[in-house]
């Protein structure tokens, strides 16, 4: 998507303070929170009044064009508020901002003032549903449409089976309600959920965030263990045969010196010579720098 607004936000007053070293300290203050698209300051956009907003609609509704540009630029701080709600996705700002106008814009050529209701209670969800549309097919996970189109359906009938019965739906339920295998809505409906960074903060609370990583981590297979595990298979490989089989019968099969001596056929004592040899062979294999 080509980029047409260019979107710069200032939240830190020691941040700006800096920025605008030598002017007045007066001039820096009206900085703050300064949000600016094509160099407009949106903090001082238009804000229409009810009676404006009915009064530019009939004007509009009987073909005067000038009307919808300011119903356009008179609710664009909406579309920054709703805008907001995706900051956390690593979407670029502009793209959002373009596409919730785009919503905006099909939220005021469909407006019907008869039907008594609040343009913004009208124009938020459309603005909203652009915006998720545009997430969807901007996934970095490509998905099929006709799986897709399953899913979307499977929403919409659920979404039917909850005004009907007044609870959530089964997924046999739904699968029921558009002949298709249950398996089928399963996979439809996962395959649609957007992917989540192991690096996404799912809590702050002044300190140190907690990320997705840190609640999905498995102690036990960490990188250091795991990089232990291969170190300690590449130097078992290279103990002779005999050093091998005592380790193998001693550590994993859980054999007493005396036992593996039995079976081997030769004296408890050997056995104790030749395990301290291959754990004195393996320590030095394991720190050994590869290829050595």
């Amino acid at each position: 998507m080509k980029r047409f607004f260019f979107l710069r936000i200032f939240t830190s007053r020691k941040e700006i303070l800096s920025a605008v070293t030598g002017t007045k300290t007066r001039e820096a203050a009206k900085m703050i929170n300064k949000v600016e698209i094509c160099g407009v300051n949106t903090s001082k956009l238009p804000v229409l009044t009810n009676k404006q907003m009915r009064k530019l609609f009939t004007e509009l509704q009987q073909g005067e064009y000038p009307a919808r540009q300011q119903l356009i630029n008179g609710n664009l701080r909406l579309v920054l508020s709703v805008i907001q709600r995706f900051n956390n996705r690593g979407e670029c700002v502009d793209d959002l901002f373009q596409v919730g106008c785009i919503g905006l814009m099909k939220a005021i050529d469909n407006f019907d003032l008869g039907q008594n209701v609040k343009f913004s209670t009208y124009a938020v969800p459309m603005i909203i549903g652009e915006i998720r549309r545009y997430l969807r097919d901007n996934n970095p996970i490509r998905v099929s449409r006709s799986l897709r189109d399953v899913a979307y359906k499977a929403l919409k009938v659920r979404d039917e089976l909850v005004n009907k019965n007044s609870r959530e739906p089964t997924v046999s339920e739904i699968a029921e309600a558009l002949q298709v295998k249950r398996e089928e809505v399963v996979f439809a409906l996962d395959a649609i959920q957007e992917p989540v960074s192991l690096f996404e903060p799912i809590y702050h609370d002044g300190g140190d965030p907690i990320f997705v990583m840190d609640q999905i981590g498995d102690s036990k297979q960490s990188d250091r263990i795991w990089l232990e595990e291969i170190a300690l298979r590449e130097a078992i490989k290279r103990l002779n045969q005999r050093e091998r089989s005592i380790l193998d019968l001693r550590f994993f099969e859980g054999k007493t010196q005396m036992e593996v001596a039995e079976e081997i056929g030769i004296s408890q004592a050997q056995v104790s010579r030749l395990e301290k040899a291959a754990l004195k062979n393996l320590r030095k294999y394991v720190r050994e720098e590869p290829g050595n």
